[in-house]
């Protein structure tokens, strides 16, 4: 080998020793995030921009007082979580100030609190959104409404890139936008919107995409939440009373717990990378719930052996460093889960197959729920590599 060619090797291995290095550094337990640490709520409007107002009923009023509600609540049963208002009086706020918060503070999480009035009396309900383009024309006026306040901000046309809240054409913008973080969204829209039915026994209007500019400039998972419409009767005596406005609060407070511990969980997910020097570790030794034949038996039930050589293939769903119950409770509904436990962690695998294709399968099906589940082999019980198996 030539001088170069030695030189360039050494190089090559420099960067591949540097790669893993650096994955085996964001991955461990030490250098995990730990999940919701910032959040940003926001009240909607403020100051000049009075928001929707229907009589004595004024939108940056009410969703003031339920941001705060809310943020009071995060403080005292997560005192580690830090609570950041993009207002907490009634003072005017751009919209992109409002964003440049969320990111100035590196929010994991970013809430705008608002209420909606329409023209037809009849319509109440509770609806959020999270970032998309609209698919119909009724989520487009509510991004045009709240886009609107805009217009009174100075030289709105220069920050905003030309766009105009009033022209459909200024939408297009979202169909194209990066949806890093539309899942995660998703996630709490939808939890949000069950609690207000379920808790706060509000009609449930659904998780809607639209195209809202402080939603855009973010750089986090985050959501829009219209809480109500003042332009009907009775929402608006729910919202402008004390005990509306606590419960309202306290809705998106459970689901903004339920979001926060899901999200905690998958962030103590451990990347367990399949190679041939995996130890094979013996589940009918070590696991307090195993594999049988299909269907499975219930947690803590011990499965008879499988004979020598015997091959079947599961799913890993994930690994924690703490042990759970094998229950559906703890897994999303999922009944066939059993747990391989280790020195220093515990692995979690769906179902038992016959099959790597089957297995597959398992996977596609389970990712909807367990996104980095992947497929992994056993042999005569033990945990071994799928190259041992697959020989690739």
């Amino acid at each position: 080998m030539t001088q170069q060619g030695l030189k360039l090797l050494l190089f090559i291995c420099s960067i591949c020793f540097a790669v893993q290095s650096f994955a085996a550094n964001l991955f461990s337990a030490e250098n995990q995030k730990e999940g919701i640490s910032v959040v940003v709520i926001d009240p909607g409007h403020g100051g000049r921009d009075l928001g929707a107002s229907f009589g004595n009923a004024v939108e940056k009023n009410i969703v003031l007082d339920i941001a705060l509600k809310l943020g009071t609540t995060i403080k005292e049963n997560y005192p580690d979580v830090k609570v950041v208002y993009t207002r907490t009086t009634d003072v005017f706020i751009p919209l992109y100030k409002r964003a440049e918060i969320a990111n100035k503070n590196e929010a994991d999480l970013f809430i705008s609190i608002h209420v909606n009035a329409v023209g037809a009396r009849s319509v109440q309900g509770t609806e959020t959104f999270v970032l998309g383009l609209h698919r119909n024309d009724d989520n487009l006026e509510v991004a045009k409404k709240e886009n609107a306040v805009i217009l009174l901000e100075d030289d709105y046309n220069t920050t905003y890139e030309g766009f105009d809240p009033n022209l459909p054409e200024s939408y297009i913008m979202f169909e194209t936008m990066q949806e890093e973080f539309q899942g995660q969204s998703v996630m709490l829209a939808s939890s949000i919107q069950n609690e207000f039915r379920d808790y706060a026994k509000r009609l449930d209007r659904s998780v809607k995409m639209a195209g809202f500019l402080v939603l855009r400039e973010t750089t986090m998972p985050s959501v829009l939440i219209e809480a109500g419409f003042i332009s009907h009767n009775g929402e608006r005596q729910y919202l402008t009373s004390e005990a509306g406005r606590t419960r309202l609060a306290y809705a998106i407070f459970r689901a903004f717990r339920e979001y926060k511990s899901d999200i905690e969980q998958r962030s103590s997910f451990h990347l367990v990378t399949e190679n041939e020097s995996q130890p094979e570790i013996d589940i009918s030794e070590n696991s307090s719930s195993v594999p049988s034949e299909l269907p499975l038996a219930q947690a803590g039930n011990k499965a008879p052996r499988q004979k020598t050589d015997e091959v079947f293939y599961s799913v890993q769903i994930m690994a924690l460093t703490k042990k759970l119950e094998t229950t559906p409770a703890n897994f999303k509904g999922e009944q066939n889960i059993f747990l391989l436990e280790g020195q220093n962690l515990n692995r979690y695998f769906s179902g038992r197959f016959k099959s790597i294709e089957e297995a597959g399968v398992e996977q596609r099906r389970i990712s909807s729920k367990y996104p980095n589940a992947f497929v992994v082999a056993f042999k005569n019980n033990k945990l071994i590599s799928l190259k041992k198996v697959t020989g690739h």
